[in-house]
């Protein structure tokens, strides 16, 4: 699969030198232009109309505080309009019907995404007097929870807030501080670079249990560091595992982990773990742990060794130059679900590492060289004198492959908005992008957003169906744990996946998995139905990744979504041998979508329970359908 099946883009004129933007860039590149002086970031004949006089785009408003309301309230009329499939309005207005509340929305458009990253101004109520105020985050989510039902109503509106707030501190301090830290490299600039979160989701930067002080130092949108918190664990309750090779040599965890923290003093025979600081303070007030740790199986050896940063996960740890990431617990709700490993996780994370190891990576990567999944091959945790699993005790030693010459950034960094003033159409980071190359090779930016998705389609989504296609694995692969390595002149030249939570072994694949690795799934519980494999994969892949990138695209001006969904089906079309869901994206008239919103109002987590059920999944019409 090659760029040269594109609908439109020609060839590139020919190799450019020009390097990527850094996330934190203050200043946004030249915007190419033609002849007639006109920009051409905006596609000239653009999918959607926006309206003729339209509003100020609050998200580059002076005052913080209203750009954070902005991208709230746009998150929730995001969500609630997935969540129920609403069409796209005749005119220039929104009309929300609010029965429970006998009233109704009123939301102007800015931009309508055929791939659902919609661009809109605050909503007022149809019973309000036309110059009336639009409506706040908070209001907005107190309406919509009336609407919706469920018992996480309250929850809801509280972490909204929150969100606001939170997302309020992170843009006034990257206004004051727009470029990166000392000693940062590209994958940490990337990784603390998304400031607003998940698009479709209602309260994505809340994070209720941490303090001010806290945040400060935990948050990675404040490009925060800090020592980890140590203990010292006693043989008799210590679980480990460990495929972790160096020479051929198995290396223990307990040996990884002393490397990492140099001059830690511990108790003979002891091994240590790492936790992460909110988590060890948290930890105290646990009872299976202060029994531990009154009996002395338990050692508390506080704080220690140089700081580390959190990446975009925010419990994931890293520090440049250091060949181990730090996968740690940390029961804060974030999004979805309280962020404290499961046991079966961790043994996911090194069975797959095995899997790979034992012969599958060779087949794979023989036709998907520049692809692989970022290892988590060992982990510590502690476990009751019974043999029980103690929550909240446990580190995953994940394999840190970038170095200062990677320039490897999640998607979801790639896409966000980077909400400061004077950005004009420079809008995110990919954005920027396309601009440079534009710059660079003469070309337009439509066309070169348009090969740079379809070589994104080649390098990043390609191998990822072909894992599926060859043994059963789906990747959960949405915008956050899929990472496109750069070249230096911006284009995608490979990928890497990220999670050892997200896998999906299928069924209908036990067997041939179980001869390349006897015992496969057994402590991992990864075995799943096809069915809920095929309705997961396509939301992860099919609409959070790819229609995520598509809407990016189009609701920042760089290209028409109508022919980015083309170019898309005729990939999925030449893709159709590699498993089935190049098919179920191309013939299914709808798609089973994860709710983001009505999961928050269900109250659910999304780590508690059977897979099927640990979130709400609604039906959305499919974009790609024809």
């Amino acid at each position: 699969m090659t760029s040269s099946s594109a609908p439109e883009p020609q060839p590139a004129d020919g190799p450019s030198h020009t390097p990527p933007a850094q996330s934190g860039a203050a200043a946004p590149a030249t915007v190419p232009r033609q002849k007639d002086g006109i920009p051409r970031l905006r596609p000239a004949a653009p999918a959607t109309a926006r309206p003729a006089e339209e509003p100020p785009d609050l998200l580059d408003h002076h005052d913080p505080a209203l750009a954070a309301e902005a991208a709230a309230v746009e998150n929730l009329l995001r969500c609630w309009v997935r969540e129920n499939d609403l069409p796209r309005p005749e005119g220039p207005t929104l009309h929300i019907p609010l029965p429970a509340s006998g009233t109704s929305l009123l939301t102007p458009v800015r931009y309508w995404s055929p791939a659902g990253w919609h661009r809109f101004a605050p909503p007022r109520l149809g019973c309000a007097p036309t110059d009336a105020p639009g409506l706040d985050a908070v209001t907005l989510a107190g309406l919509l929870v009336r609407e919706g039902g469920g018992r996480g109503g309250a929850d809801l509106v509280g972490r909204v807030a929150d969100s606001v707030r939170r997302t309020t501190a992170f843009i006034a301090d990257r206004r004051r501080n727009p470029g990166p830290p000392a000693g940062a490299d590209p994958f940490l600039t990337a990784e603390q670079s998304l400031l607003l979160g998940h698009p479709l989701h209602p309260t994505p930067k809340s994070r209720e249990g941490l303090s001010e002080a806290e945040a400060r130092r935990y948050s990675p949108e404040l490009h925060g560091a800090f020592p980890l918190h140590w203990m010292a664990v006693h043989p008799s309750v210590l679980a480990t595992d460990s495929a972790w090779t160096e020479s051929g040599r198995t290396v223990p965890a307990a040996q990884l982990l002393a490397r990492l923290a140099p001059g830690l003093t511990l108790p003979e025979g002891t091994t240590p773990l790492p936790l992460h600081p909110w988590q060890a303070r948290d930890l105290l007030h646990r009872p299976a742990v202060n029994a531990l740790l009154d009996t002395g199986l338990l050692h508390d050896l506080g704080a220690h060794g140089t700081p580390w940063h959190p990446t975009s996960s925010i419990r994931t740890v890293a520090r440049p130059g250091t060949p181990a990431m730090l996968k740690l617990s940390l029961g804060v709700p974030i999004t979805n679900s309280r962020r404290e490993n499961l046991r079966k996780e961790l043994h996911r994370g090194v069975e797959v590492h095995r899997l790979l190891r034992a012969g599958l990576a060779d087949q794979w990567q023989a036709a998907h060289p520049g692809f692989d999944i970022v290892r988590d091959p060992a982990w510590v945790a502690v476990n009751t004198p019974e043999g029980e699993p103690v929550p909240g005790l446990d580190a995953l030693l994940r394999h840190n492959p970038f170095g200062p010459a990677d320039d490897a950034v999640c998607i979801a960094a790639l896409t966000a908005p980077r909400p400061w003033p004077g950005r004009d159409t420079v809008t995110s980071r990919l954005a920027d992008t396309v601009a440079r190359l534009a710059a660079a090779t003469g070309r337009p930016a439509s066309a070169v957003a348009t090969e740079w998705f379809l070589r994104y389609l080649d390098q990043v989504v390609l191998p990822v169906l072909a894992l599926d296609a060859l043994a059963g694995i789906a990747l959960e692969a949405h915008q956050q744990n899929t990472l496109v390595l750069l070249d230096p002149a911006g284009w995608p030249a490979g990928g890497r996946y990220r999670d050892n939570q997200g896998y999906y072994f299928r069924e209908s694949h036990r067997d041939e998995l179980d001869r390349r690795l006897p015992g496969i799934g057994t402590a991992s519980d990864t075995f799943v139905s096809d069915a809920v494999t095929d309705e997961r994969f396509a939301y992860y892949l099919g609409i959070n990744n790819v229609l995520g990138l598509i809407g990016a695209f189009g609701s920042q001006g760089l290209a028409d979504e109508r022919l980015l969904l083309a170019a898309f089906r005729r990939f999925l079309g030449k893709a159709s041998g590699l498993g089935p869901l190049p098919a179920l994206l191309l013939d299914s008239p709808t798609l089973r979508c994860k709710a983001n919103l009505l999961t928050r109002l269900h109250g659910l987590d999304e780590l508690v329970g059977p897979v099927d059920t640990q979130s709400v999944y609604a039906t959305l019409t499919n974009p790609l359908h024809d």
